[in-house]
């Protein structure tokens, strides 16, 4: 098993007031009787780049008999020379192995670094002022699978950094959002990267703000009832990672990279048939779950690495994942179930790595494929109003284990923007002007023909996930392929916020956030659709019931949805299904419409719906 306390790069300080690094790592068949040497080369951040000053060299020690061929050594900081080093700061290190005196791998980052420098550099810091980080949120409790709201987006492009994501939180806050799934935060060689080619799996990058910038986003989060997951990109690594670089160079046999379920084009895939694979992960997990307080993780690729619902990639990954998760307070539940959140991306077939897994959501593309066609073609389809209620497209509502005895709802993302495609607004028209790589921009007058589908997506069961910028019509377009797809910086038009367009688009988001927030029927189970007068779909019209029971602390809530996709307003004849007055949400602040005074159950009534919007009536 690996012992994270003994890898990496340790600082620690004597009683006298002296520094030292302990060194640590592991390195499966690479050993001192097979002649190999292994040096550390260390540098104080401010020498890096001096002329004159050269890295100072120590050599670690092969710990004989051990499981994992450690090899570890302590290294004094004592100031000799001229630069900074023995002055407390930021160092950065790097690894060389020899074999026999001859060079074999002359640079390698450490696969247990915490802290990364310049490119591929590893790094730490030397603080006698630092504290340990102050966090403030014990009382945090991850939201349940139905109450959570998503919203994806990238760092950089969202607003450059953590501490940029933490001064838009409140406005988060006000789309109902519950929840930010981080695209990858690790760190990357490239400047401009969607993050899917680790380097490495212990720290964030230190371009977004490092651990403790993290940290702070973490804790803002929790302060606001929010939760964070990441993208975990476990199938496979960039080229240099240090694990591809040293047994591709020594020649002796990887003990994590290979062949396993698939591979990711053509960079090496992680191999879980191997322990060592198996742990490292899974103290991946356990280091970001303790050590940043994350509530859970978006798998990347799985079918990469899943070989099964009993196999030892993927399944027993997020298994022994849900069963230490069960350890952190933030994570109970009633009948003492954990609320990790544990999302597979797994495109192929979603609906069984719920039923099979100790998975809780998913990405699927269902919805998102059927809007992006009545978009294009300028329909309403009966398969899109099937889709708003996963359960009737095959998905679970709890997954459950009778082996263990472990059980949990489950329920699928459901979106129609995502960082793998262009903009949703694209689809209704585009505009002449282009990008830097010769991609349209979509026309953002057009803007009203998606509220339809923002209020399909709050009131919609499973769980509403939104992709950075959509609320405001983001408008950019994404190549199929090629270098442009994820190594060119798209950073949000934040001042499509401030226009005519943006405020109108923002203000149902928002508006949509609140109600999807207040009222439990708008994230129950219960879903009735009006399959029953083809007339509704001819003209552009899907109408549905969301409805919650009453409880012994909580009355019934009912709500009838109409949503039109057509360019012609629509009076619809709706049967109203109990006797009471029927209120509609959405403008009843600005534009109120009559209230419906239904006087028996399953009375008939018409309804007059605008274009390209919707009404959304509660029962009061």
């Amino acid at each position: 098993m690996i012992n994270l306390a003994e890898l990496g790069a340790m600082p620690s300080k004597d009683p006298e007031g002296n520094w030292s690094i302990s060194f640590g790592i592991c390195l499966p068949g690479i050993t001192f009787n097979k002649g190999y040497r292994l040096k550390v080369r260390l540098i104080h951040e401010l020498d890096q780049l001096v002329r004159g000053i050269e890295p100072k060299e120590f050599f670690l020690n092969w710990q004989n008999g051990s499981a994992l061929d450690l090899w570890n050594a302590t290294v004094a900081l004592t100031s000799s020379g001229p630069g900074h080093y023995g002055q407390e700061g930021n160092y950065l290190y790097r690894f060389e192995l020899t074999r026999d005196g001859r060079e074999i791998t002359f640079w390698f980052g450490d696969p247990f670094a915490r802290a990364f420098g310049l490119g591929t550099l590893s790094a730490f810091r030397v603080d006698s002022n630092s504290q340990p980080f102050a966090w403030s949120d014990g009382g945090f409790q991850v939201p349940e699978v139905d109450e959570m709201v998503v919203y994806e987006l990238h760092v950089e492009e969202f607003n450059q950094d953590f501490d940029g994501v933490i001064d838009q939180l409140d406005y988060l806050q006000g789309l109902g959002v519950n929840v930010l799934e981080l695209m990858p935060v690790t760190k990357v060689k490239e400047e401009v990267e969607w993050g899917y080619t680790p380097l490495g799996f212990f720290a964030p990058d230190d371009r977004l703000g490092g651990p403790d910038g993290m940290r702070r986003l973490v804790d803002g989060c929790h302060q606001r009832g929010i939760g964070v997951i990441v993208d975990a990109v476990y199938a496979h690594a960039h080229p240099e990672f240090p694990y591809n670089v040293v047994y591709d160079t020594s020649g002796e046999r990887n003990p994590m990279m290979g062949v396993f379920a698939g591979e990711f084009f053509s960079r090496p895939g992680t191999d879980y048939r191997q322990e060592f694979t198996r742990d490292y992960f899974f103290a991946v997990n356990r280091y970001w779950l303790s050590e940043y307080h994350l509530d859970g993780f978006r798998y990347d690729y799985v079918p990469g690495f899943y070989d099964g619902p009993a196999g030892q990639g993927y399944a027993d990954l997020v298994y022994r994942t849900y069963e230490y998760s069960k350890t952190i307070p933030r994570f109970h539940a009633s009948g003492g179930r954990s609320r990790i959140i544990q999302c597979a991306e797994n495109l192929p077939d979603p609906q069984g790595i719920l039923a099979q897994t100790y998975t809780n959501t998913c990405w699927q593309n269902g919805l998102f494929d059927e809007a992006w066609n009545m978009a294009k073609y300028r329909y309403a389809g009966e398969r899109f109003a099937h889709l708003l209620d996963p359960q009737f497209v095959g998905y679970v509502t709890q997954y459950s284990n009778s082996a263990t005895g472990d059980s949990f709802p489950v329920a699928p993302f459901q979106y129609i923007e995502s960082h793998d495609h262009s903009r949703f607004i694209t689809q209704f028209g585009i505009e002449n002007e282009t990008d830097l790589l010769g991609q349209p921009y979509g026309n953002r007058e057009l803007f009203y023909k998606m509220q339809p589908y923002v209020i399909a997506l709050y009131t919609a069961k499973g769980i509403p996930m939104l992709w950075q910028g959509q609320e405001f019509a983001e408008n950019w377009s994404l190549p199929d392929w090629g270098i442009g797809r994820n190594l060119f910086m798209r950073s949000l038009h934040w001042e499509y916020f401030y226009d005519a367009t943006g405020k109108a688009l923002v203000r149902v988001y928002r508006i949509m956030g609140d109600l999807r927030r207040k009222h439990r029927a708008l994230w129950s189970r219960g879903f009735f659709f009006y399959y029953y007068d083809p007339n509704h779909l001819q003209r552009g019209v899907i109408v549905y019931r969301r409805e919650a029971a009453a409880t012994s602390t909580q009355p019934a809530e009912s709500f009838v949805i109409l949503l039109n996709f057509s360019d012609s307003a629509a009076d619809v004849w709706i049967q109203w299904p109990s006797a009471g007055q029927w209120v509609e949400q959405i403008d009843v602040a600005t534009a109120p419409k009559p209230p419906l005074n239904i006087s028996h159950d399953g009375e008939w009534l018409p309804v007059t719906v605008d274009s390209n919007y919707g009404a959304v009536y509660l029962k009061q």
